[in-house]
């Protein structure tokens, strides 16, 4: 077992490394961990599992198939998400990277993006778990703090903008996903901006609560709720859409 991982991580990367090394001996030489485990937000059943896995050469796309198809019928009812760059790679703007290896929802992407964005590296130098490799804070890995701020201002005005005046006002709003995702992604990109770091769900959900006024606490905390469990704040989904429009206008305003 890997230490200091909730049960289910340690065993999904304990697998995964396993099956690595059997398909491909010395080809992981790193498995490092970021998003809601680095962040100390891991919520088994609900999170994904993060990772990033640094080789020493190119891995083929047929062995990383291989490799992720054996692990999900081991492990399917847990996302594990991720992807493969060499050591140099994460010293380097991910901005300048070539597209990669990466794997989404268990399928694997032969030459992507995924995740070779600042955020992965923030995170990964901010509190990456080191599964296997050095520490994480030890790789050098690239940051760039203005670049990460501007292009979080650029997604509140490009992504989430629209996406208040298109799904969010229709149909979608009225869904509990839409509730969650749009209430929770909005105030943690503002929070992230406020804190100078990438932080949590969880983190966001008290800062909403310390910042934005109390006729949207009622919202926040079913955003939480549907997230973590609890008792519904909300039995009009109308009502409920309509508070969050109300707080993503808000939020947005800045």
């Amino acid at each position: 077992m890997i230490p200091e991982l909730d049960d289910g991580v340690s065993r999904i990367c304990a697998t995964y490394l396993a099956l690595a090394d059997r398909h491909a001996p010395g080809l992981v030489e790193g498995l490092y961990l970021q998003g809601s485990v680095a962040l100390g937000d891991y919520r088994p059943g609900v999170s994904d599992i993060d990772f990033v896995a640094v080789t020493g050469r190119q891995p083929p796309a047929g062995t990383v198939g291989a490799i992720h198809a054996d692990l999900r019928r081991s492990h399917r009812r847990t996302s594990f998400d991720g992807l493969y760059v060499g050591w140099d790679d994460l010293r380097r703007d991910p901005a300048q990277a070539a597209p990669g290896p990466a794997v989404h929802e268990w399928r694997v992407q032969p030459a992507s993006r995924f995740e070779r964005n600042l955020v992965t590296w923030h995170v990964l130098a901010q509190a990456g778990v080191a599964v296997r490799g050095p520490a994480a804070a030890t790789l050098g890995v690239f940051t760039d703090w203005p670049a990460l701020a501007e292009a979080t201002r650029r997604n509140l005005v490009e992504y989430w903008t629209p996406w208040l005046r298109g799904p969010a006002s229709g149909v979608v709003g009225l869904t509990p996903w839409a509730t969650a995702w749009g209430a929770l992604g909005v105030v943690r990109l503002r929070q992230t901006l406020a804190a100078g770091r990438v932080t949590s769900k969880t983190a966001a959900v008290a800062y909403a609560l310390d910042t934005y006024d109390r006729r949207w606490h009622r919202l926040v905390n079913e955003a939480a709720r549907l997230r973590l469990g609890g008792a519904r704040r909300y039995r009009n989904p109308w009502r409920r859409r309509a508070d969050l429009i109300g707080f993503l206008t808000e939020v947005l305003r800045g």
